[in-house]
């Protein structure tokens, strides 16, 4: 792996940031606090990590994939696919408008380019990546599956049948993060549904399992560096991403009630003012 540009990186993130709570408010609607907590993460993968081709081809051969399996987050991932090429920036305007591609949740009959499946019916993600992983297995190739949950969605019975399924069929060119900011919609995790060790029922589940700061961009990278050094032995691999909801933004920051809630014209304002213009605004 190249040697990242840390300091573009970390102009992209303040960008990226600007762009969510700016989509976030102008339709009233969507998911800021896992977006900006999730920001570095999207960056270090798109713009570092992962081999993909933003020209776009839906069966993605040749590439490495990704699949967001926590959809609701939708605003970094567009501002990410935007911010690299995918589409033009200025799309990004008509989020969760009417006839928008940018749907809330994301989707594939609006043909989106870097989208291959919806997500956001939480459960469902890793079981999508998996295929993936197995297809590129059975075609030869040896590039490398990332999917994204979040620490809620572990309470989905169907991660678990999928997490099963990847130790036993020994897929190991997979690399699962499960973003772990301990909010979900109604409240703490441990107080909705409690997770207990989450890094031991994986590993009991046959993964090789790695914990790290997902809000510094250094931490990101060199955690990546290292999943990709455990892959290819045997083993899926699994990042426990320790995350803060509403990152970069102080009001929002650590509390379960920004994860579905938009700023009002105020609030905005307060948001933009701690957050760095880096690379012009849409």
């Amino acid at each position: 792996m190249s040697q990242p540009d840390l300091v573009q990186l970390k102009k992209l993130s303040s960008q990226i940031r600007r762009d969510i709570v700016r989509m976030v408010h102008a339709c009233q609607s969507g998911h800021p606090g896992g977006s900006l907590g999730c920001t570095d993460f999207f960056v270090a993968l798109y713009f570092h990590v992962l081999k993909h081709n933003p020209k776009f081809s839906m069966n993605g051969e040749g590439e490495d994939l990704f699949f967001l399996s926590n959809g609701h987050i939708s605003p970094v991932w567009y501002s990410t696919l935007a911010r690299a090429g995918y589409f033009n920036v200025k799309e990004l305007s008509t989020f969760r408008f009417l006839n928008s591609r940018l749907q809330g949740h994301p989707a594939t009959h609006e043909h989106l380019p870097g989208v291959r499946i919806a997500s956001g019916s939480l459960g469902q993600g890793l079981s999508v990546a998996l295929g993936a992983a197995q297809a590129k297995k059975l075609n030869g190739e040896p590039n490398l599956i990332y999917v994204l949950m979040g620490d809620g969605e572990q309470q989905e019975g169907q991660v678990w049948e999928a997490a099963m399924y990847a130790a036993h069929n020994k897929l190991d060119n997979v690399i699962a993060t499960i973003d772990y900011n301990g909010q979900q919609i109604d409240g703490p995790v441990d107080k909705i549904l409690s997770l207990l060790d989450l890094k031991a029922k994986w590993e009991a589940f046959g993964w090789v399992v790695q914990e790290f700061n997902g809000n510094n961009l250094e931490a990101v990278l060199a955690g990546f560096e290292k999943a990709k050094s455990l892959s290819g032995k045997g083993k899926p691999v699994l990042n426990l991403l320790k995350t803060e909801m509403g990152f970069g933004v102080d009001y929002m920051m650590g509390s379960h009630k920004w994860h579905g809630v938009a700023p009002n014209d105020e609030e905005l304002k307060k948001a933009l003012a701690q957050l760095e213009e880096t690379l012009g605004d849409y």
